[in-house]
């Protein structure tokens, strides 16, 4: 039963973070949300609101990555591999009613200086998820240079799209930039050699 309440209080945290952000998720709405007794936030989390946030966001952040690497390393293609992803991104958000984006970004723009960890850890997200894109790049033959530059478009327009679609209620545009940006990777790499024959 004990565990039961922790993970209620998890998923609930987790959901209310990515809906509401930091400060918009109050003590009151986690415990409401997951139908725990009061007294069994600073039972399970003797750090209170700071220390379930922070455990959650890591949580949150180790499953992204972890499917990032999986996508990436599942295609020899990045373009094709990064496609997969805006297309995985826009079932997220349509199977969610739009209710859901990144995880990190409303914690990031409710800018929680004021928790050094957390904010930290959001960086790190964003440092692990364009590292992993720039490596694909890389072992693709893009130069290091371009492949950093290519990840930084790659994280920021999905981090915009996720925005745009939550606003308009609508996968279209994920779906529309996923074209492009494939495009524009597949330019990138050098050019596949053509094996010739002797006739």
């Amino acid at each position: 039963m004990a565990n039961d309440t922790r993970t209620r209080m998890i998923e609930a945290t987790a959901l209310l973070l990515r809906q509401r952000g930091y400060h918009g998720t109050s003590l009151n709405d986690i415990l409401s949300a997951s139908g725990a007794p009061r007294g069994s936030l600073y039972f399970h989390f003797p750090g209170g609101k700071d220390q379930l946030v922070i455990e959650v966001t890591r949580d949150s952040v180790d499953k992204v990555t972890q499917r990032l690497g999986e996508e990436l390393a599942a295609e020899k293609d990045p373009a094709v591999a990064v496609h997969h992803i805006y297309q995985s991104v826009a079932r997220m958000l349509e199977d969610t009613q739009f209710t859901l984006g990144c995880p990190i970004a409303p914690v990031v723009l409710d800018s929680p200086t004021d928790v050094p960890e957390l904010a930290e850890l959001c960086r790190s997200a964003f440092e692990q998820w364009i590292g992993l894109l720039q490596a694909a790049f890389v072992r693709a033959g893009v130069p290091e240079r371009r492949a950093r530059a290519l990840a930084l478009l790659v994280e920021s327009s999905l981090e915009g799209l996720m925005v745009i679609a939550r606003a308009t209620r609508d996968r279209a545009p994920v779906l529309a930039v996923a074209d492009e940006v494939a495009a524009l990777i597949e330019g990138a790499l050098p050019a596949k050699e053509v094996a010739v024959t002797a006739g």
